[in-house]
């Protein structure tokens, strides 16, 4: 029999029609989410309301969706033995009038090759642009090889659009770049605007390669961002690739920025860089908390900084650091970064 033998009929106010394979994701079912199936291996787009009809483009299933829905996004099968996943090349963007959207992608694991990738390959526009509030963005791979958009802009000016409570999770973002291939302040990986604003934003488990820069806030000419965790994340190396892993000094930086429990594979060492640090934190107030530097920090041998003007990574007064570490030469050093020497 065909799949119409298990038709399920529809599920409260769904309002589809679901099969037993379409229950992917059960835990973001409510009461009145629509669900959307994006699925770029087929040859013809349908309504998107299931797997059998999905659409064949993102934008195509953030367009349909409105407040509070799930869009679902399968990858694509990877037919290229030498490595690099079939792409979604679009750009999206998710505009105002869909708040607390959920876009996630059917994840096979964080990697590049375990994600739906999102790959352009031209162009100056970033992947994907939020301009809604409180939305959720999981389990998908941004390339920005060949364009100079970025991956995930925050696109906030606080009137005719938004990005507040913005969660980023599961992610792979790679190659990643501005408008200048060697300043990470030009573009990178996640962005605010110019604007500023997207206050309570997380970036929770990504992992980050090659980008740059990984997390950029550009100015803040409307707002300063506030509340804003930065957690759990691998970010970008190796050193000859990146400029800054965490450039958060644009405009007057951020207030209560959490940057938990990373880890930071390189001192950034791009050619002809214009930052060549792990962090940038000028003009921010919050924690820098469990992170792991891929850098010499013990008090023996030529040491790099962790102050206002550092030269491992800028972080003023106003920032406080603990449980933090990186490399010692000697057995009698751990290597934690403290507020003396190596700080």
């Amino acid at each position: 029999m065909g799949k119409a033998s298990k038709y399920m009929p529809a599920v409260g106010t769904f309002g589809h029609k679901w099969y037993p394979e379409d229950l992917v994701g059960v835990g973001y079912m409510t009461k009145s989410a629509k669900y959307w199936f994006v699925d770029g291996d087929r040859s013809v787009s349908g309504n998107g309301k299931s797997w059998d009809k999905a659409f064949i483009t993102i934008q195509e299933g953030v367009t349909a969706a409105g407040a509070g829905d799930v869009v679902f996004v399968a990858e694509k099968k990877i037919t290229d033995n030498t490595g690099d996943p079939t792409n979604y090349a679009e750009t999206i963007i998710i505009p105002n009038g869909t708040p607390h959207l959920s876009l996630i992608g059917i994840s096979r694991g964080l990697t590049q090759g375990g994600l739906p990738q999102i790959k352009k390959g031209s162009g100056s526009t970033a992947l994907l642009t939020v301009r809604a509030a409180g939305c959720y963005i999981a389990n998908l791979g941004f390339n920005g090889a060949s364009s100079t958009g970025g991956g995930i802009l925050l696109d906030d000016d606080n009137s005719t659009k938004t990005a507040f409570g913005t969660t980023i999770t599961g992610c792979h973002f790679k190659n990643c770049v501005g408008t200048t291939a060697t300043d990470g302040r030009t573009g990178g990986a996640i962005m605010w605007s110019a604007e500023g604003n997207a206050w309570q934003v997380r970036i929770i488990g990504n992992r980050f390669y090659k980008n740059v820069c990984d997390v950029l806030l550009k100015g803040t000419s409307n707002s300063v961002p506030q509340d804003v965790i930065i957690q759990d994340n691998i970010f970008s190396g190796p050193a000859a690739s990146v400029d800054v892993n965490l450039y958060l000094a644009g405009g007057s930086g951020m207030n209560g920025v959490v940057i938990d429990n990373n880890i930071f594979q390189q001192l950034p060492a791009i050619g002809s860089g214009s930052v060549l640090r792990f962090i940038d934190a000028t003009g921010c107030t919050g924690m820098l908390t469990r992170n792991f530097f891929g850098a010499q920090s013990s008090n023996t041998g030529t040491t790099l900084t962790w102050l206002a003007a550092g030269t491992a990574a800028k972080i003023p007064t106003t920032m406080h650091v603990a449980g933090c570490y990186g490399q010692s030469i000697t057995a009698a050093e751990s290597g934690e970064i403290n507020i003396g020497a190596n700080t």
